[in-house]
């Protein structure tokens, strides 16, 4: 029916399918692993069960909120409808404020409360580090 050189290309053509499909699975399967997903607090309290994974929750400090121990830092996280209490053993970026945009990256210990291993100072494009302001001041 078929030749041999046409079964050969077939078989060629099933290989590498199969082959790129095994790659494209893997590749994905890696990333699902080191993905860490962005949310808000009122994504957190929507959730319908809480997750063991590593977590990012985004919004603003809630002002009056900063308290500043010698071991944590505890704060509250809003998006303005819904908060989330942080807790965060050790050094925050330096655009880290009050009434700032922030990400802490972390575990839910429940609905209400993260553990952070991470802090994350947003900002705007208008932003300059000090040392460069102070620079272009110098500069006047």
């Amino acid at each position: 029916m078929y030749g041999k050189k046409v079964k050969l290309r077939i078989l060629f053509l099933l290989s590498t399918l199969i082959l790129f499909s095994l790659i494209i699975f893997l590749f994905l399967k890696s990333l699902d692993k080191n993905v860490v997903y962005f949310i808000s607090p009122t994504d957190i309290k929507s959730l319908p069960e809480l997750s063991k994974k590593k977590i990012r929750v985004g919004g603003m400090v809630k002002k009056n909120s900063l308290v500043v121990d010698s071991e944590k830092i505890n704060f509250v996280i809003t998006d303005f409808k819904n908060e989330i209490q942080v807790t965060f053993s050790g050094t925050v970026p330096n655009l880290f404020s009050e009434e700032k945009g922030v990400v802490a990256e972390g575990y839910l210990k429940d609905r209400n409360f993260l553990i952070a291993k991470k802090i994350l100072a947003k900002h705007d494009e208008n932003y300059m580090p000090p040392e460069v302001k102070e620079a272009l001041e110098g500069n006047k």
